[in-house]
């Protein structure tokens, strides 16, 4: 048995060593101990980027579905032409940044402002047409919407957002041929127009026709 001296001299067994002397030979014995917590750290970041993402796409749709019902309260208040109050709501949202709903909002703070301003000439040019037409799109006048919308992509025949529109304007007349020939060439001249279209409760009376389905969900319309 191998002894040794205590600080007072007397001599004890190595067997007796106390609780912190023995821990601390574990720990020399088996440094990969010391290790777990590198571990539990790296695990715990690991955890932590992928909770950060998950809160940005949860705040992002927010975001939009925030955004989608401030439009609709905009839409309404146009349609009751309180143009005032609808400028306003349309104005924070075109400057909002969401994707989808800031570049329709824009167009229909320039019929708020149309309306609020002084009578104009008829218009002549692309997007005044266009502004028209969407205007009426909204109010459900159809066959307005279509006149001006195809009076503007007569002016104007590469801007996708005019076919996108005139698409949606004879879907909701019940036209599926017409809203198809022009949504596959909205989408031609802007990918981002399939995605939009997906949603779009505009095309919702060509939701179950296959055509509709093959040219908004295939990977390379």
């Amino acid at each position: 048995m191998v002894l040794r001296t205590s600080r007072k001299g007397r001599v004890r067994p190595a067997h007796s060593l106390d609780h912190s002397d023995r821990a601390r030979s574990a720990r020399a014995a088996h440094p990969q101990v010391a290790s777990r917590s590198s571990r539990d750290s790296i695990a715990s970041a690991i955890g932590q980027t992928g909770n950060s993402q998950a809160t940005e796409r949860r705040r992002s749709e927010a975001l939009f579905q925030a955004a989608v019902r401030n439009f609709e309260l905009g839409a309404r208040a146009f349609q009751k032409q309180n143009y005032q109050k609808a400028r306003e709501i349309f104005e924070k949202l075109a400057s909002s940044g969401v994707a989808g709903v800031a570049e329709r909002a824009l167009v229909h703070l320039r019929l708020c402002e149309r309306k609020l301003s002084r009578p104009s000439p008829p218009p002549r040019k692309a997007e005044d047409l266009y502004t028209l037409g969407v205007g009426a799109l909204n109010s459900r006048r159809l066959d307005d919407a279509i006149e001006y919308l195809n009076k503007a992509r007569k002016s104007a025949p590469k801007l996708e957002h005019i076919c996108y529109a005139l698409a949606a304007a004879y879907s909701l007349r019940g036209d599926a041929e017409s809203a198809l020939q022009h949504l596959k060439e909205a989408i031609t001249l802007r990918r981002e127009n399939r995605i939009q279209a997906r949603r779009d409760e505009d095309f919702q009376a060509l939701a179950n026709d296959a055509r509709f389905k093959e040219l908004v969900f295939a990977s390379n319309p």
